[in-house]
């Protein structure tokens, strides 16, 4: 007996509007013009990022287990992103690219952890806790990364954590 269920992650556990996203690609960086959000009035930062991580998938129960696929992409939401012209630099610039990159890395890791998980009748749930897992962790290191760097006012800080960022990716350049 074969059953197939196909399931958007992104969509499901996060609505969000029809809007343009740009995929992460390996080689571009982001550029102001790719922020086109409008800031916050009164906003503490001199810009925001909105960055994440789409998951769908399908999975086929059969008679000699489970068949599983899936694409994970990271994106950049440019209609949520923002800056204050006047307050920002190319530093700034990098910290919200790292955010994006961030992303990446997570899209990676999840990627890692879907290929050498091997799935039971329960996949629907395995799968699930996959990706909550994988997310969880993408936001506490995001949050982590702003802690550290004082939202790139470390300049010490910010150049270490882009160098540990651009390690881990090629350290997961495998699953990109």
């Amino acid at each position: 007996m074969q059953l197939l269920f196909v399931f958007l992650f992104s969509y499901l556990l996060f609505p969000q509007p029809n809007s343009e996203k740009i995929l992460w690609t390996e080689g571009k960086k982001l550029t102001w013009e790719d922020f086109r959000g409008k800031p916050l009035p009164n906003a503490r930062f001199a810009a925001s990022t909105n960055t994440g991580i789409h998951f769908k998938y399908s999975y086929t129960m059969e008679d000699e287990g489970v068949r599983v696929e899936y694409s994970v992409e990271s994106f950049f939401n440019p209609q949520e992103s923002w800056y204050i012209p006047e307050k920002v630099s190319q530093t700034v610039l990098n910290h919200e690219q790292t955010h994006f990159d961030i992303s990446e890395l997570h899209a990676r890791i999840l990627r890692k952890r879907m290929d050498s998980k091997k799935f039971t009748k329960n996949v629907k749930t395995e799968i699930e806790t996959i990706y909550i897992q994988v997310e969880t962790e993408r936001k506490v290191m995001q949050k982590k990364f702003d802690a550290e760097t004082e939202h790139s006012l470390d300049i010490e800080k910010e150049i270490e954590w882009e160098k540990q960022i651009a390690n881990k990716l090629a350290e997961y350049e495998s699953w990109k």
